[in-house]
């Protein structure tokens, strides 16, 4: 989705035979794993929670294959190549990437300890088109949205000091801290309990009792300050679903709290990494390889093989054995893992866990590439179109997030052009799609008839200067293109699991040795929570004294 988040496209379902090779081609082997049989660690899939997972356990030392079906790495945050623009499949928004310290972002903090880095180009607004009209959103502490009664200022006010006081002691903990046994006593308390009293008692008591509603819905801190302005409470369900595909009552606070800290303390700024998210996962993999892990494109697991309960390793689609000496680590969803499994050893608690845990729906996508020569000069990089409040934001077909990278990386597209992402964000009802032949009359009706809300935001957002007649590039994808080449059961973007209501399980399975990273393990669907995983998972399969002294190298 928008705002860090990790929006879900493969390959559009007939073009497979245009995307070029990665750019990181020069160091890996696309046929394979060049006669490796086994390693200690073996990581199922290539998403940046996979990556950063195979990535920190290189750093510790350990010996580690990440196993990638497609032969593109990064999963849902992969770049595809066509007629020379370069396409983003999923994540569109990012921030705090150059943050440094205890309270930076996430992926940042894998990033520092691999030793690598994205440059950035920096940028502090977006537009949105909202059914009462479009205006530019900026972030920072002065932002308002533009629209709402005559006490949605003082509202926004008191939200943003709470919010912004929470942030403190929400952030007080560095995500690379975290891990998900007993030695979080010594990594997480032991370490930095001095730093999460002090930020408690700066708070006082309204501020203690604010904090308390972190691990519960977003909205029961609304309720709590008297949030009532109808436009305010919208658009404060907007922003909550853009980050989890959930609406304020069903996004865990502390992740809301996390994103007003990236978007609205002082002197902050949005990034978008030169070159496309293409650069994030070059750089994992380069953190990778450069601690002799290594990463295998092309390489389809077939099944996670179990002898007595125990994980050995998987089997290839080819036949091939791959041994994990150690432990198996799974960056699939909840339901892939379970269907990789010998139906046999599929423990009744772990099949009861895959099916109570609810799903988003799945997207549409439109990729473009565009003639720029009649667009504004100042269109930006980033449109929200909401079409409907009444409906709801999470309704399907009403929202739209368009992005145009090329504004501040021009290299992604052609001299004159622009490259252009839009896509339903977690919306789109599976059950239409279901069985339909891919090659059939009847599924390229459903593309032509789905994908017109897109072209609909498309024009109102690039104004009367877009045509769609002057389109190099035109590619429509959906739920199928999700289910078939990102491995995603239903094509979805995620679990839906409600704060208040249940819990993400952390990196353990019922299974020993086998563990998971990715979107089923930490709270969040976006690019910060499945980098968080990957390191809550990676740190939890190391020594306290090496987590300890990994906190030490990097500074927190």
């Amino acid at each position: 989705m928008i705002s860090f988040l990790d929006g879900r496209l493969g390959h559009l379902d007939w073009m497979a035979s245009l995307v070029s090779a990665p750019s990181v081609v020069h160091t890996i082997d696309r046929k394979g794993l060049r006669g490796k049989a086994g390693a200690d660690y073996v990581v199922i899939g290539s998403g940046i929670g996979g990556l950063s997972c195979g990535g920190l356990l290189a750093r510790y030392g350990e010996d580690v294959v990440v196993l990638e079906s497609h032969t593109l790495a990064g999963g849902a945050a992969h770049s595809f190549q066509v007629g020379g623009y370069r396409f983003d499949s999923g994540p569109s928004l990012f921030s705090g990437l150059s943050s440094k310290g205890p309270q930076a972002n996430p992926l940042a903090q894998v990033l520092d300890a691999l030793g690598e880095r994205v440059e950035c180009a920096k940028y502090d607004s977006w537009m949105v088109h909202l059914p009462q009209g479009s205006f530019l959103s900026e972030i920072g502490p002065s932002h308002f949205p533009q629209y709402g009664g005559s006490n949605a200022v003082a509202e926004w006010k008191r939200l943003q000091e709470t919010v912004l006081g929470l942030s403190e002691a929400a952030m007080a903990l560095p995500p690379a801290a975290l891990r998900g046994d007993w030695g979080a006593l010594f990594t997480v308390l032991g370490r930095y309990s001095p730093q999460l009293i002090s930020s408690f008692m700066r708070m006082g008591f309204k501020g203690a009792l604010n904090a308390s509603r972190l691990l519960g819905p977003f909205s029961e801190i609304l309720d709590a300050l008297e949030i009532k302005d109808p436009f305010l409470r919208n658009w404060l369900d907007l922003l909550p679903f853009l980050l989890s595909g959930l609406k304020a009552d069903g996004t865990l606070a502390a992740e809301v709290v996390y994103m007003f800290s990236e978007w609205y303390k002082p002197g902050c700024m949005l990034e978008y990494p030169h070159g496309g998210t293409e650069a994030i996962i070059d750089a994992l993999v380069r953190g990778l390889e450069k601690h002799n892990g290594q990463l295998s494109l092309g390489c389809h697991v077939e099944q996670i093989l179990v002898e007595n309960g125990r994980a050995k390793g998987v089997k290839l689609r080819n036949g091939q054995v791959v041994v994990a000496r150690k432990a198996v680590i799974s960056n699939a969803s909840i339901w892939n893992t379970v269907a990789l499994l010998p139906p046999k050893e599929v423990p009744q608690e772990y099949q009861k866990r895959a099916t109570e845990t609810p799903q988003c729906d799945s997207f549409m996508h439109l990729h473009l590439g565009v003639e720029a020569k009649d667009l504004p000069a100042d269109l930006g990089i980033h449109h929200i179109v909401v079409d409907s409040w009444e409906q709801g934001v999470d309704a399907p077909q009403n929202v739209v997030l368009i992005s145009m990278p090329s504004a501040l990386s021009p290299n992604l597209a052609p001299p004159g052009k622009h490259v252009l992402h839009a896509y339903t964000p977690g919306t789109e009802p599976y059950h239409l799609w279901k069985g339909l032949d891919r090659q059939s009359a009847a599924y390229k009706q459903l593309k032509e008839e789905r994908s017109q809300v897109m072209w609909k935001a498309v024009q109102r957002a690039l104004g009367t200067g877009f045509s769609a007649d002057s389109c190099d590039v035109k590619l429509v994808g959906t739920p199928l293109t999700h289910e078939r080449f990102l491995r995603r059961h239903r094509g979805t973007y995620g679990p839906a699991i409600r704060a208040g209501k249940d819990t993400f399980p952390g990196p353990e399975t019922p299974i020993k040795n086998l563990f998971c990273c990715g979107d089923s393990v930490f709270p969040g669907i976006g690019v910060p929570a499945v980098a968080a995983s990957g390191m809550l998972t990676a740190n939890s399969l190391v020594s306290v004294d090496k987590h300890t002294q990994l906190l030490d190298a990097i500074g927190l």
